[in-house]
């Protein structure tokens, strides 16, 4: 290998190595108590903004920290397919489904309204709203690529989404005993309202089994919900960009979103039944998934400047809020 070109490599594999290492120091902070509710994603994405702002951005390994914030991403999303049993979505969740359409044609649209009440930034306010509707990060980091997000604002959504989605997690387990629903109810109202996965198990747990399994379904609908909403935001983006194959308005096809079916189709219908695997493999799966998405958030927290989410972040957070605590009344009426 010529010298340059191995040196090239090494500068490659260092900042994907770097992003990991941050990301590990993430995992270090959510077991300290306080980051502990937040998760993961969030500690990960607070260190890598407070290492920008300290030291700047790290410019000699960018290719490498690129490589983890788009190539990483796009296959932690594809590996987040496993998690969506396509089968039981469709055999038990179809009612489920319908409201969970309507929870996200909602949080979209009264997001969007309220940025424009507030004069809140768009493109963060967007991807605030398809967080709230559909599944936290993972719908941010899906929809980010379509709607030309840059970097930045999709390390502030996905940071925001992971902080207001725990409290409101934490607010839920705190209602659960004086709220007259029953343990279904309860996780049917958690799972079409929270923001990520991870909420919904964290509130639905306490309510029992029942509450939880019912809450996971419930989620998955919308998980399920987000591969449509991906293609509906490039018809729009077609649109809005009719010489959309000029290289500045050239929208990509979201390959990974193919990537994403192809692994709930395998996870639904393969594993476990024609192809055995143990619940150790899974886990592993899912904890590399959780991984490469963390280091991911890792890159694009480095593009963070703290000057721009005082001025860019505040106003997106209130109509988040705003659309947060009406999603949540509107599916506790919907249960």
């Amino acid at each position: 290998m010529e010298p340059k070109r191995k040196a090239a490599t090494l500068i490659w594999i260092g900042g994907i190595a770097f992003t990991f290492f941050i990301a590990f120091l993430g995992f270090l902070l959510a077991k300290v108590p306080g980051f502990q509710q937040v998760g993961l994603l969030a500690s990960a994405i607070v260190i890598a903004v407070f290492y920008r702002q300290v030291f700047g951005y790290p410019e000699a390994i960018r290719a490498g920290i690129a490589f983890s914030s788009k190539r990483l991403l796009r296959l932690a999303i594809i590996l987040y397919g496993l998690k969506l049993n396509i089968n039981t979505v469709l055999q038990d969740g179809i009612g489920l489904i319908i409201r969970d359409a309507c929870v996200i044609i909602f949080a979209i649209l009264l997001t969007i309204w309220l940025a424009k009440v507030f004069k809140a930034d768009k493109n963060i306010s967007l991807l605030l709203g398809v967080g709230t509707g559909v599944c936290g990060a993972a719908a941010i980091a899906a929809i980010a690529p379509i709607v030309k997000s840059k970097d930045e604002d999709t390390a502030i959504g996905v940071g925001i989404i992971a902080l207001v989605g725990t409290i409101f997690a934490i607010v839920y387990t705190i209602l659960r005993p004086i709220l007259p629903l029953t343990a279904i109810e309860y996780g049917i109202w958690s799972g079409i309202s929270l923001h990520e996965i991870a909420h919904v198990a964290l509130a639905t747990a306490p309510g029992g089994e029942d509450a939880l399994a019912i809450g996971l379904l419930a989620k998955l609908g919308r998980v399920f919900l987000l591969v449509p909403l991906c293609f509906i935001f490039m018809y729009f983006m077609k649109r809005k960009y009719p010489d959309h194959n000029s290289p500045e308005n050239k929208i990509e096809f979201p390959w990974f979103l193919i990537g994403f079916i192809l692994m709930s189709l395998f996870g639904s219908y393969a594993l476990g039944g024609y192809i055995p695997i143990t619940e150790g493999i899974l886990s592993g799966i899912s904890n590399l998934t959780t991984w490469c998405l963390t280091a991911a958030m890792v890159g694009l927290g480095l593009n963070v400047s703290l000057r721009d989410l005082r001025t860019k972040a505040l106003r997106p957070l209130i109509a988040m809020l705003i659309t947060s605590i009406c999603l949540s009344l509107l599916a506790y009426f919907l249960i």
